[in-house]
């Protein structure tokens, strides 16, 4: 079953290996997390875990938030998150999950938001080719050019690659390998780049991959 965590990014940086090989690296505060909740079959549905991360003032919260952690009997979190295929047997709301439930070399998928880049147009968020800075196209070398036929279909199918709101959105990175853990600081660092900013909140489950 999977082992999971909230973390936050904290930026990027390199190691280096026995052989002094450089590894780029992402280093990730994670945890500590409070489990929250047990979401379990005949009560919800499905089975989960919820997971908090972060103290808050209770103020700050709403009040069927502020209820929710009542009624479980533990500290409010900022952050609530749920995970799935994780192993139920050996968690219980109150318990606290630390970074150091991952070990070196074990593989892991990491789960954030990317980070927004606004409104862009073809050329920027898709990859569209420019047309030739030469006569004439001054005004219209970055335009997407024609979106759909004439009368058949007579429309813009869904899903047609144009301008848009670019990045802010769920991205999965998958078999990333723990290089290096700091128990004390709840630190991990992964190989790789991880989705979102600085500061950015991330979800770290183990991978399927054996």
């Amino acid at each position: 079953m999977q082992k999971s965590i909230i973390g936050k990014k904290l930026g990027m940086t390199q190691v280096f290996d026995e052989k002094g090989n450089v590894i780029p690296v992402t280093v990730i505060e994670a945890g500590p997390c409070t489990v929250v909740m047990k979401k379990t079959m005949e009560n919800d549905g499905y089975e989960a875990v919820q997971l908090g991360l972060g103290d808050i003032k209770v103020q700050r919260l709403n009040k069927p938030l502020q209820g929710h952690f009542k009624k479980h009997d533990v500290g409010v979190k900022k952050t609530l998150r749920e995970f799935k295929k994780v192993n139920f047997a050996g968690l219980n709301v109150g318990d606290v999950i630390k970074a150091d439930a991952f070990e070196v070399g074990e593989l892991v998928n990491v789960v954030g938001t990317s980070k927004g880049k606004g409104w862009a147009g073809t050329v920027k968020r898709w990859g569209f080719a420019k047309l030739k800075n030469t006569h004439g196209t001054a005004t219209v070398v970055r335009h997407p050019g024609s979106i759909g036929a004439c009368a058949d279909p007579g429309k813009v199918y869904k899903g047609k690659k144009m301008s848009g709101q670019m990045g802010r959105e769920r991205v999965t990175v998958k078999n990333l390998t723990v290089v290096k853990i700091d128990a004390e600081n709840n630190l991990l660092a992964v190989k790789g780049a991880v989705p979102g900013p600085k500061g950015g909140i991330v979800m770290i489950s183990s991978s399927d991959r054996a």
